[in-house]
């Protein structure tokens, strides 16, 4: 079983790359299923094809799916949506402002991953290519089960039991509502959806990560912060597909600048992901929508090769012994010294890298550690 995880900046081609990978796939005989967690889908596009949210057939081997993550949210947040929205409704916030602030950013969009997971305990499929949200989104999505983790383990239960004691009290003395055990039952039913979500995506023999970017400056540095940002929260990446490059029978006059700045770009991606499988994709001549197309898409960028075999393999977490010291290893590539912080807290260690943290639990044997 594999799960191929497409991202990339926006407008970069990742959804036709995610098209045409699961159409090379399923011509190997691969049961394969491509679907989209991007809100703004162009799946359908891609395949030229109507797709719902429910996988439909491409043709014999593939199937393709487009999430209705807003519907999914509906079901299983609304009880906890209702209780939040009395609760600004009371504070004098109404109307589409309460709304809007009853669900959190990317809390529609973690449902694309519960829907992968059970994709995968299925059995229906031996790949699964996830056409991902551009790249904010997609660091924010794959970290959500991490954080909501740490949330219902350590301050979940405490909000249960404060409830509990406060809600007596507080409805003889103010009209203010209060979640009853209805809430904390939806809210816990919630957290459920998303067990297995993290062993999955984060297992680098199930999972891999693609990066597909443009010969750009700007989308090249965007795809260097994925990078490392997917290595700190410990999802491998085993490609870099660089999209849109100028083919050798351009030869006009008109695109020898052009050649030039691309040829810089190409260097500083063969410098900045050189532990990675590096693969290019030519600039064709029309446009690569339609199976037949993405074929010839899927044939130039694999050619004889496998798509979902591991293009290249690294661990991107590790603890291992180092005469009396103990390194715990997470793979960062392009962070600086003064981008990175490590503190701790009890048995945790919250590593910083940027804007994005992750606490990671320390077992029995490092606890008592000192760490630097």
């Amino acid at each position: 079983m594999r799960v191929l995880l497409v991202t990339g900046k926006g407008g970069v081609g990742k959804t036709t790359v995610s098209a045409a990978t699961a159409v090379n796939a399923a011509d190997r005989g691969y049961r394969t299923l491509v679907m989209s967690t991007d809100p703004a889908h162009s799946l359908a596009d891609a395949f030229q094809v109507e797709l719902g949210d429910h996988p439909s057939e491409v043709f014999p081997g593939l199937a393709a799916q487009q999430i209705n993550s807003q519907q999914r949210l509906e079901e299983s947040w609304g009880e906890v949506r209702d209780a939040l929205t009395d609760l600004f409704d009371w504070s004098g916030l109404k109307g589409i402002e309460a709304e809007e602030l009853t669900v959190f950013p990317g809390m529609d969009e973690i449902f694309s991953l519960v829907t992968v997971r059970d994709h995968v305990r299925s059995g229906d499929y031996d790949l699964i290519v996830v056409d991902c949200a551009p790249t904010a989104e997609t660091l924010r999505l794959l970290s959500l089960p991490e954080v909501l983790s740490w949330y219902m383990e350590k301050m979940f239960p405490i909000g249960r039991r404060v409830a509990k004691v406060v809600r007596p009290m507080l409805t003889k003395v103010t009209s203010m509502p209060v979640a009853d055990d209805k809430v904390f039952e939806a809210a816990a039913r919630f957290y459920e959806r998303l067990d297995g979500i993290r062993e999955i995506l984060a297992d680098p023999e199930t999972t891999s990560a693609r990066l597909v970017m443009n010969p750009e400056k700007m989308v090249i540095a965007e795809a260097r912060r994925t990078y490392t940002y997917l290595g700190l929260f410990g999802y491998a990446v085993d490609a870099a597909i660089v999209n849109r490059v100028l083919p050798d029978s351009v030869t006009d006059s008109y695109f020898a600048r052009w050649r030039e700045i691309q040829k810089d770009h190409l260097a500083a991606v063969e410098e900045g992901f050189v532990d990675v499988d590096i693969r290019h994709l030519p600039l064709f001549g029309e446009e690569m929508v339609g199976v037949d197309r993405l074929r010839i898409l899927g044939e130039a960028l694999y050619e004889d090769e496998d798509p979902t075999a591991h293009l290249s393999t690294g661990r991107p977490f590790r603890v291992e012994d180092v005469g009396d010291d103990v390194v715990l290893a997470i793979a960062v590539p392009h962070a600086e010294k003064g981008d990175v912080d490590v503190v701790r807290h009890g048995t945790e260690l919250v590593v910083t890298v940027g804007p994005y943290r992750r606490s990671i639990v320390l077992p029995d044997s490092l606890a008592r550690r000192h760490v630097r």
